[in-house]
């Protein structure tokens, strides 16, 4: 196992199982999430048996940075893992800090018609360490401090729900990574008997859902996960969210040309999320080479905008990053599987 898998409280356990105090564990999250010490033997304030322990027992790997694409606001980082399948990052960088998208799977089997990365089926789910370097790689490569975390790339986060559940544990914890929950977002395209299983949990995280479409008849086109989970069963299960965690629900809404894009969509949208404490993000989308579908019209999506604000429903328009780099969800993987 590796040594980034395991949330604090798992180590105190490990400790204590093998006879040590389970302060330990929070020695060696020190020597990991704030000192950057990526060997055993250097954790100088544990007794050598102890360092020895650990090196027989877990792993100290790290993945590989093997292509790094950038523009004014936007670094896209394409990693290699230790079995040669390839996942992404995206760092961006914000007035307010430093954002980075992560991966959780490698491919995806939602299979949405827009989205780059469901092209290219899930292999298997990313590790929780996999998940945990691609932010710690990236803040190694730029030596600043990431701020914000979204669970928004390669993959369907609920779809890999104990490996993500200990992720956010780790990058949560003070003596992890310290990005504070209201700093993490995990989007899901609608897998509802997790969202139920998600608002269990005492975690102040946010919540996005990858709507896209303001009824069945669409949703079903572009989302196959809508003919297993539809829209209705997916509002009650958010409805239920907000009343059980008190947390705001963000709406993603990418807009696809003359699909989903209309003055009369925008009204189904504001009658479907009337009453709920949701606000939903206009999402510009990317296009790429191998997916036929193409962006709104800004003016398109102004309009749109204004009629969800004439509901008087919540709305942004999400600012569009990385337009002069390979910026889709699973565009560079794509690349590097072709190649």
């Amino acid at each position: 196992m590796h040594i980034l898998d395991i949330p604090r409280e798992k180590l105190e356990e490990y400790f204590i199982g093998i006879g040590e105090k389970k302060f330990k564990a929070l020695q060696v999250f020190e020597w990991l999430y704030e000192k950057k010490e990526w060997s055993s033997d250097n954790f100088s304030n544990l007794k050598k048996e102890v360092r020895d322990k650990l090196k027989d027992d877990f792993v100290f790997s790290k993945i590989e940075i093997v292509k790094k694409e950038e523009d004014e606001l936007t670094k896209k980082y394409l990693f290699k893992l230790e079995d040669n399948n390839h996942v992404e990052a995206v760092l961006m960088y914000h007035d307010y800090g430093r954002s980075v998208c992560i991966s959780s799977q490698v491919g995806c089997n939602m299979g949405c018609k827009f989205c780059e990365s469901g092209r290219l089926k899930k292999v298997r789910n990313l590790n929780t360490f996999e998940m945990v370097l691609q932010i710690m790689m990236i803040e190694e490569d730029i030596k600043e401090r990431i701020s914000s975390v979204v669970i928004m790339g390669i993959g369907e986060p609920l779809d890999n729900y104990d490996n993500v559940i200990n992720f956010i544990k780790i990058i949560n914890d003070a003596k992890g990574l310290a990005i504070g929950a209201r700093h993490i977002t995990l989007s899901t395209c609608g897998l509802v008997p997790k969202i139920y299983e998600l608002a269990n949990l005492p975690l102040q995280i946010n919540l996005a859902i990858s709507l896209h479409a303001p009824n069945d008849e669409i949703r079903n086109q572009v989302m196959p996960v809508n003919k297993v989970y539809n829209i209705s069963q997916l509002m009650t299960a958010i409805s239920d969210y907000i009343a059980q965690t008190n947390r705001r629900v963000t709406i993603e809404y990418v807009m696809l040309k003359e699909v989903n894009d209309s003055k009369e969509h925008a009204t189904m949208l504001a009658n479907l999320l009337r009453g709920l404490n949701v606000y939903v993000n206009l999402i510009p989308y990317n296009e790429t080479n191998n997916i036929v579908f193409k962006k709104s019209d800004k003016s398109t999506i102004l309009a749109f905008y204004d009629e969800l604000k004439k509901q008087k429903i919540n709305v942004t328009i999400r600012k569009e990053f990385g337009s002069k780099i390979s910026a889709a969800c699973g565009q560079l993987r794509s690349k590097e599987v072709k190649r």
